[in-house]
């Protein structure tokens, strides 16, 4: 891939459209990371906001106009896994990351 197609990827995955209620949710996933037990230092603003740049250029690569729950979803895990820090006695345990964000995932209302 050319500078010119990574660049025109770029410029076409940011016209993805995104509602108010996935940017919320983004944020509402973002919050349940930092309010785990299982979690010293969950997902930031900078992680949501490359979450949002993932979901919108997986959305794009579908051929969708918008973001949907769905895209946040599937890239969710890849995005975040390692920015979680996990409380050492979870680690311990043998909780990962990816367990944490499952369980985010599940527990975190999707706007319909």
């Amino acid at each position: 891939m050319s500078a010119e197609e990574i660049r025109a990827a770029q410029q076409a995955s940011a016209a993805v459209e995104v509602t108010d209620d996935v940017l919320g949710y983004v944020v509402d996933l973002a919050r349940a990371t930092r309010q785990s037990p299982s979690v010293e230092l969950g997902a930031s603003p900078r992680a949501s906001t490359g979450l949002l740049a993932a979901a919108k250029a997986w959305a794009w690569l579908n051929a969708s106009s918008a973001v949907t729950p769905d895209h946040v979803q599937t890239m969710l895990v890849p995005v975040w896994r390692h920015r979680l820090q996990l409380r050492p006695d979870a680690q311990m345990e043998g909780v990962s990351a990816d367990a944490v964000l499952t369980s985010v995932v599940q527990q975190t209302r999707v706007p319909i």
